[in-house]
């Protein structure tokens, strides 16, 4: 969901064709733009000898080759890292692991990290979620926060950092972050309960912003060169959703839909049903901060009040 603080137009990189973002870093571009995507999904390959790659991507042939046809000789791929499982990130890996032998790692399966409450909402079935999840996606090795993995020349450090997803990860190499779809230039995240947790994504991006980082880079679009900037802004931004969620809740109780559209006058329509998603996220988040209640059962099409 595009942000005021989105990427520069210029950012238009040709799908399949590796790009040096540093001596260590190179990224390809998967060809599955969408309005969710951007110009697609970032695949980041690191190291001279053994190579690590980060988010595969998507079950796509086309990107299947790039990634093999950027080797140069004398490199393998020694190990897939995976952010969270969704079908835009995660599909791939499993195919690059039967051709490379490397393991893949990540946090857990496609339901692994989900808090309490979102385990709570999802047991119940009333709330709908579930958009682009890699259900069936299962790692090789489970990565712990804090975990450490190395080759030659690279080491990455395991940031688990839910909110966008349960099982999200960010990788920190040196002062450079790998931040999935947690913390990206072009848009805000997406948080769609249960397998988004708001309450979370605020944790996570506050947790970023206690690190020093010289560079993010994102699951979608360019390098974030400004981290701190743009951490502060998503958390700004989150909060002034929260406060006019908060003031149209004056008026009355609400669904999450019908603030949606009150709220998000300047969102394109096709990412309304997005929007709806976030605020819905908000109103569990203040729904457990004893900000508003559910008129009834928390469901997918609850009204929400205000509690005084």
């Amino acid at each position: 969901m595009q942000s005021p603080m989105q990427a520069p137009d210029d950012f238009d990189p040709r799908p399949g064709k590796p790009v040096a973002l540093s001596p260590l870093v190179r990224r390809i571009v998967a060809p599955n733009p969408s309005p969710m995507t951007y110009r697609g999904t970032n695949t980041y390959l690191l190291g001279a000898t053994e190579v690590a790659v980060i988010d595969p991507g998507p079950r796509d042939a086309r990107h299947m080759e790039a990634i093999l046809a950027a080797l140069a000789p004398g490199q393998r791929i020694s190990h897939i890292f995976v952010t969270h499982a969704h079908l835009d990130h995660s599909p791939l890996a499993r195919d690059l692991s039967e051709a490379t032998g490397a393991p893949v790692l990540a946090y857990g399966d496609a339901f692994a990290g989900r808090s309490a409450a979102m385990q709570a909402l999802a047991a119940t079935g009333e709330i709908g979620g579930g958009e682009g999840v890699d259900a069936t996606f299962v790692p090789d090795i489970l990565l712990a926060d804090g975990a450490e993995v190395s080759g030659p020349d690279w080491t990455l450090e395991a940031l688990w950092t839910p909110g966008h997803y349960g099982n999200h990860l960010s990788f920190r190499l040196g002062d450079e972050i790998f931040s999935g779809d947690l913390v990206m230039g072009w848009a805000s995240s997406l948080v769609s309960p249960p397998d988004g947790d708001l309450t979370d994504f605020m944790a996570s991006c506050e947790r970023l912003a206690t690190l020093p980082a010289r560079r993010f880079h994102p699951g979608h679009g360019a390098p974030v060169a400004t981290p701190a900037e743009r951490l502060a802004f998503l958390l700004s931004h989150r909060r002034a959703r929260e406060s006019a969620i908060l003031d149209a809740l004056s008026d009355g109780p609400a669904t999450a839909a019908a603030l949606a559209a009150r709220i998000y006058t300047d969102t394109d329509p096709r990412l309304l049903p997005a929007a709806t998603r976030n605020v819905l996220a908000h109103l569990i988040d203040l729904t457990g901060r004893s900000r508003v209640s559910p008129v009834g059962d928390l469901t997918l099409d609850a009204r929400f009040a205000r509690r005084s």
